[in-house]
């Protein structure tokens, strides 16, 4: 059972979300770096989705730029679960208000398929597990206002997840170096974004070696079918209302997705 503490702050972020009003920062309500804690609120909302019928369709890492976790003060990546109402079609639209406070960054996504349980996965293990691979945006946010977030922040808010776009041609490992690809996410015309797949952790596959290990160290082992985000190849980039994103992955393809015009109070129905 989680703790009145877990389930407290579980609430509000669960009522941000639902109301469209980012809170407060909830680090205060943990004991400083209690990651664990984090992972319970985390969990609690998962929880909930999954009792009012949503399903988890995989995980996503975050925090594998060494930049940013030097910026969080922290020297370990994090996850979060996927669920199947945040998949956007390629090329499709997300609903103007949708999100709180969304950015875009590009990834490689993993779709195993094989369970892979076991208790300390190697890059072997991973290729084996793996069907294939994809082109991926995920577009991340935040219920903590402004973005003011540390590790357990982010960790209790679902790893600042959001919504993901998944590209359609699917890619065996045999056919692309991960650790070599380059990525060029766009703005309409504009080059917003760029890296390569060394900036994931030196590798999306060491990545998804670390998340494999961290969740069947908590008995929550990934399964056939699972969508894994490797994490960011380059820096996320703020959407607004209007906005047109194409990432270009070397070996992978494309992936785009767009952002509705923002709303118009008053307007004719």
């Amino acid at each position: 059972m989680s703790s009145p503490a877990v389930r407290e702050t579980a609430d509000l972020l669960a009522e941000a979300e639902r109301t469209g009003k980012p809170v407060a920062p909830v680090r205060d309500r943990f004991a400083a770096g209690d990651i664990a804690t984090a992972y319970a609120v985390q969990r609690v909302n998962v929880e909930r989705k999954l009792a009012a019928g949503r399903r988890v369709v995989g995980r996503k890492i975050g925090l594998t730029s060494p930049a940013v976790q030097a910026q969080l003060g922290v020297d370990r990546p994090d996850f979060g679960a996927l669920l199947s109402d945040m998949a956007v079609p390629d090329g499709g639209t997300v609903p103007a208000g949708r999100l709180l406070q969304p950015k875009v960054e590009a990834e490689v996504a993993l779709v195993l398929g094989t369970d892979l349980d076991v208790a300390e996965p190697n890059v072997a293990d991973i290729i084996r597990a793996t069907d294939f691979a994809l082109p991926a945006l995920e577009i991340v946010d935040s219920r903590i206002a402004g973005w003011d977030i540390t590790i357990t922040d982010t960790v209790a808010d679902n790893a600042s997840s959001g919504l993901f776009v998944l590209g359609t041609a699917p890619v065996p490992l045999t056919s692309v170096d991960l650790r070599g690809v380059t990525m060029t996410l766009l703005r309409g015309e504009e080059k917003v974004s760029a890296g390569s797949g060394a900036d994931c952790l030196d590798g999306p596959l060491n990545a998804a070696v670390w998340l494999a290990g961290a969740l069947a160290e908590m008995g929550e082992p990934l399964k056939a079918g699972d969508i894994i985000l490797t994490g960011a190849l380059g820096p996320m980039v703020p959407a607004a209302p209007g906005d047109r994103f194409e990432a270009r992955i070397s070996g992978l393809g494309s992936v785009r997705v767009r952002f509705a015009p923002e709303e118009i109070e008053g307007a004719a129905q």
